[in-house]
């Protein structure tokens, strides 16, 4: 066992708590719907990112590459500032909703490079321009420009020119749970020297101004020009700060206490040197900002560095004991020891994965999971009734938003699609993330799956809380999916012991969550279902999430795979688990038996068919009044989820289950009409296995023909989520209102729905590409090499479903990987992007995140591992995708 597997046991089995501290910050608490305190629900406008420097947070805090404890009382990161910016560097800047022109958009450079589960060594770099940042160019610029033009990016502008920026790569490695270390390497990549200040930040989360507790916290200077810290919570730490040629650095405290003169003009009753007292010291030279006794609940560590061109210099910071006789003297080694034992994490993870590009590129995109952790506090009942030490929230503010979801009580550390665009959970996009950190950490895997199965998550009724920004919408039911495939993951990787008391808790919560399906989104009792939303944002024709008209609603072929999907998948945890207790062969007789009857639904001609044998494809089905039921004939990645309710069965797993065989059976000999609509159940396939599928071998094949059609669904990097034949027949649903089209969009969306960011209108969606590869694989486990399709259709080439599998893993990931030209297919035709990193500002291609598009890699590959980008001198950023 590795040093980092064995502190993953230490951690596990409670020796030592080796995940206290991690990368729990967000980079961007501002314009959170936790902050929202507003009349109309207006989160990006009410506290801004102006705001955000002289606001103390009710519910989070946000930094640069910053750590937190696991409660997050106390916060470490970086500030830095080049001596032209008006502000210092210390959180993520990026446009609000309203103000992109297609959406919400981080504007920074910056990449996340390397992490181990236990966070025992991070990495991650930014990229600060030596030149002003140009805040007020980039609102401007993309508030001139319209939906039909590109975002207008950082390095659309001339801040990069000649290489005048910085690269600070900021760097943790821990010598003990409670002891970590800080290193950050400025390098000045310009021509001439360049002056940056470095200002290491430690603060407290403010917990005491909202009338719920009183005990304050507090640093203090020490004598020997370290950070005391004081707090009823964190014992025995303390910071300390080295010099830097032979200079040590200036304390600076001041109070993590909003500024109320500045934003309201009214004085604060309690407090004084707030929390901009630092921004407002270094940068207007306000003296009187900061505390001159060198205490306060902030502080900072002041370096002013002189960097020659093409130079490097470090600052060096250790949170430890305050007994630390010598901090300094082992800090290279631990960090170094560090940096060892994370290559062998992962070049033992990597077993099998012979590029050296795919394996920096995954280890990359592992570190990019690791890093998007993140403490998420939200008390919902709190938040709507408001604190003891404040006026009440406006009346009214449960009907704004998340009003029915009063038990939810967050306050975990959960990954996030990521830290900016989207720091908040989404049920869906965590089931997701659960995958690739089972490659790394299945302990963690599990206990985020579990998380949102508790009493204080789930609601009474059954759902699943969605997202923050409305608890009540509904994400594709992935959860039992998830939870399978992790404890098969684990299985693999323990020698074939699975974790049965995960599997079966999961198991049991999810029945609440089924039920809640089934008496919620199925309208009339037929096994047909509405899940409104779906995270489909824009691929329909309406807006799904929006309240239908009376007498009005969707039959959605995509909501009623997934719950044949959800179906199988609670059927197979229950045939698992019925291996070690008879009783859940019952369980999983009722599964089966209702995906027969949603495969009924979803097949049967007539009134509520969701098959169009014309032109071989799924559609939701609209329901009106006046004109009765019409198919919506977007051909879309909602046709292509019936794909996913699919699994096989193999003879010698169903020879140790007779009770259930014997209710299959009686199903078989007494619901033939059921029993028929399921393909070839009565006709064992290879090895004796037997299938389950919404797809028969006909319909199946009509399917992949138009999915492998390259002037349809098939692109060079994967499946696309809408056909390039709406890009020269766009679909256009009338109304005497208004008509309603889609069209094919293989790049910035044109669309307002959802903000305008959700591009789901033509660019790859990796979980549903992951999902289809997988379908294919079992697909092949039961017809096996005899069955083949045309591939790509129309080619005259055939191949076995799982040679499309792999061909299709193959397109997906060689988005990331350079080709022959050096370039990456990610980074389009910008040629200063293709050399370099990934950035963490791409395009989405997971559910919403825009920080997880490297995720999508960690997702597809199926050996685990990373290892790290080198540094680049050239300047990087947010990519645009390939015009495909």
């Amino acid at each position: 066992m590795n040093e980092e597997r064995q502190r993953q046991e230490e951690a596990k089995n409670g020796a030592l708590p080796w995940h206290r501290f991690g990368p729990y910050l967000s980079e961007r608490q501002w314009g959170t719907v936790r902050e929202d305190y507003s009349a109309t629900g207006d989160a990006w406008n009410y506290i801004s990112h102006d705001h955000a420097r002289s606001r103390a947070y009710r519910w989070g805090e946000e930094g640069l590459g910053g750590i937190s404890d696991d409660r997050q009382f106390l916060c470490l990161a970086v500030g830095l500032w080049n001596g032209k910016d008006p502000i210092l560097k210390e959180r993520l800047f990026g446009l609000t909703g309203p103000e992109g022109n297609h959406g919400e958009d981080v504007k920074e450079c910056y990449y996340y490079l390397d992490n181990t589960p236990t966070h025992s060594y991070m990495r991650m770099l930014y990229k600060y321009p030596q030149h002003a940042f140009p805040y007020d160019w980039l609102v401007q610029e993309n508030a001139r420009r319209g939906r039909s033009k590109p975002e207008f990016e950082l390095t659309d502008t001339a801040v990069f020119h000649e290489n005048n920026y910085f690269d600070v790569s900021i760097e943790y490695a821990k010598a003990s749970p409670t002891d970590v270390l800080l290193l950050l390497t400025v390098s000045n990549r310009s021509a001439h020297s360049a002056t940056i200040h470095v200002l290491p930040q430690l603060w407290f989360r403010n917990t005491w101004a909202w009338g719920e507790q009183d005990d304050q916290p507090q640093l203090r200077a020490t004598a020997a020009g370290g950070i005391a810290i004081e707090h009823a919570r964190l014992t025995g730490l303390q910071l300390h700060c080295d010099g830097v040629a032979g200079e040590e650095p200036v304390l600076l405290f001041c109070n993590n206490e909003t500024n109320t003169q500045r934003l309201f003009q009214t004085a604060h009753p309690h407090a004084q040197y707030y929390k901009d007292g630092i921004n407002n010291y270094v940068v207007q030279e306000e003296k009187g900002a900061v505390n001159p006794e060198q205490s306060g609940t902030k502080a900072a560590a002041h370096y002013v560095l002189t960097i020659p061109a093409g130079q490097s210099q470090t600052v060096r910071v250790r949170l430890g004991s305050p007994d630390l006789a010598a901090p300094f003297a082992d800090f290279d080694q631990v960090l170094q020891q560090r940096r060892r034992e994370a290559d062998v994490f992962y070049e033992e993870l990597q077993t099998g994965i012979t590029s050296s590009d795919a394996r920096n590129v995954q280890r990359q995109a592992l570190a990019g999971m690791l890093w998007s952790k993140q403490f998420y506090y939200y008390d919902v009942a709190e938040w709507l009734s408001g604190d003891p030490a404040f006026p009440p929230p406006p009346a009214g503010r449960g009907s704004i938003r998340n009003g029915s979801w009063h038990h939810l009580n967050n306050a975990d550390i959960i990954s996030m699609p990521d830290k900016w665009e989207y720091p908040w959970y989404a049920a869906w996009d965590l089931a997701f993330h659960t995958l690739p950190l089972a490659m790394v950490d299945s302990e963690f895997a599990k206990r985020q799956l579990t998380l949102l199965l508790q009493d204080w998550y789930m609601h009474p009724n059954g759902q699943l809380p969605a997202y923050e920004w409305n608890f009540s919408d509904v994400n594709p039911p992935v959860h039992a999916w998830a939870a399978w495939r992790v404890y098969k993951i684990e299985q693999k990787h323990n020698n074939g012991k699975g974790d049965y008391p995960f599997l079966e808790g999961v198991f049991h919560r999810l029945l609440l969550n089924f039920t809640w399906w089934v008496n919620r989104k199925d309208r009339s009792g037929r096994n047909i279902f509405e899940g409104g939303f779906l995270g489909l944002d824009n691929i329909g024709v309406f807006d799904r999430s929006a309240d239908m008209p009376e007498d009005v609603y969707i039959d959605q072929a995509d909501g009623t795979s997934w719950m044949a999907m959800y179906a199988l998948d609670l059927m197979r945890m229950a045939l698992e688990l019925a291996r070690t207790n008879p009783v859940y062969q019952d369980m999983a007789s009722k599964f089966f038996e209702h995906f027969l009857y949603i495969a009924e639904a979803i097949a049967k001609s007539g009134d509520q068919d969701l098959w169009d044998d014309d032109d071989g494809f799924y559609y939701d089905c609209l329901i009106t009044p006046e004109a009765g039921r019409q198919a919506l004939k977007v051909r879309s990645m909602v046709g292509l989820i019936p794909l996913f309710a699919v699994e096989v069965l193999d003879e010698n797993m169903l020879e140790q289950l007779p009770r259930f065989v014997g209710r299959m059976n009686w199903f078989l000999n007494n619901r033939p009409h059921l029993a028929s609509l399921v393909s070839h159940w009565q006709e064992p396939g290879q090895g004796q296995r037997r299938l389950l599928s919404l797809l028969r071998g006909h319909r199946m094949k009509l399917l992949l023909r138009r999915m492998l059609d390259e002037a349809e669904f098939l692109s060079d990097y994967g499946v696309r989520a809408l056909s390039r034949y709406h890009l020269e027949h766009p679909y256009v649903y009338r109304t005497p209102e208004k008509d309603f089209t889609v069209q094919y969009v293989p790049g910035e969306s044109d669309s307002s729905m959802f903000g305008g960011n959700s591009n789901w209108r033509g660019p790859i969606w990796f979980p549903v590409n992951y999902l289809i590869i997988e379908s294919l694989e079992r697909f092949h486990h039961y017809y096996g090499d005899d069955f083949k399709v045309e591939y790509p259709t129309g080619s005259g080439r055939y191949s076995t479903l799982l040679e499309i599998a792999d061909a299709l893993t193959a397109r997906l990931t060689k988005l990331f990987l350079r080709g022959e030209d050096g370039r990456r297919p990610i980074f389009g035709m910008i040629s200063n992007y293709s050399q370099t990193l990934i950035s963490v500002t791409t395009y989405s291609f997971t559910s919403t995140s825009t920080a997880t598009m490297a995720r999508a890699w960690a997702l597809v590959t199926k050996p685990a591992g990373p290892a790290l980008f080198p540094a680049c001198s050239n300047p990087v950023g947010p990519a645009r995708l390939p015009q495909r």
